[in-house]
């Protein structure tokens, strides 16, 4: 029992996630079983601890990512994102925040943001987010769903955020926000939703 109470004192905390062959050992441990399959719990302890010391798919993409924080991205997969020329601000698992400037090709007639440039950044970013999942398969969009709320000019800068709001096995909800700072307001709330193609 001491073993198991020293273990989980001083190396629990590190553990973000179930781990549910760790639990397996720990469970060996609490009830002596430790004695019995020492080298099968072991091997068991330090097969899991080595995995979760390894970076995760997402947090390699994330460390990718973070390289760019500040820049403006031009070297995306997404050509439409590099024509969009976004500077990125955060990046976290299923998070992303990029701030944009308004160019006079981004416009309408009546000089405001075009709403299709609106649901481009929308649908670009919330596609990067699906990124920084880590997940193995490919996403693509089914639909979109967009409120506009109000304008924003040639030279403003805008800023993107998005989040997942449901991450479902074969469908993932996610949202993002496009503020104006400079005027205090949320000027475009879209969703979309991803399916997996495999």
């Amino acid at each position: 029992m001491i073993t198991s109470s020293i273990f989980l004192g001083t190396i629990k905390p590190f553990f973000t996630q179930p781990f549910h062959l760790m639990d397996y050992g720990l469970w060996t441990m609490d009830y002596g079983l430790c004695s019995i399959f020492p080298t099968f719990t072991s091997s068991i302890l330090h097969d899991n601890i080595l995995h979760l010391m390894e970076p995760s798919l997402s947090e390699q993409r994330l460390t990718f990512l973070r390289q760019s924080i500040g820049k403006v991205i031009t070297n995306s997969p997404s050509n439409f994102m590099n024509w969009l020329a976004p500077v990125l601000i955060k990046a976290e698992h299923g998070i992303l925040v990029c701030q944009y400037t308004i160019r006079k090709e981004m416009t309408n007639p009546y000089q405001i943001l075009h709403g299709g440039v609106t649901a481009g950044i929308i649908d670009d970013l919330i596609g990067a987010t699906v990124f920084t999942m880590g997940l193995n398969e490919r996403y693509t969009t089914v639909n979109n769903y967009i409120d506009y709320f109000a304008p924003a000019s040639e030279g403003d800068e805008v800023i993107a955020e998005t989040s997942i709001v449901k991450r479902g096995r074969t469908i993932l909800n996610l949202q993002c926000e496009i503020f104006l700072p400079s005027k205090k307001r949320l000027i475009a709330k879209g969703y979309s939703n991803m399916l997996n193609i495999g």
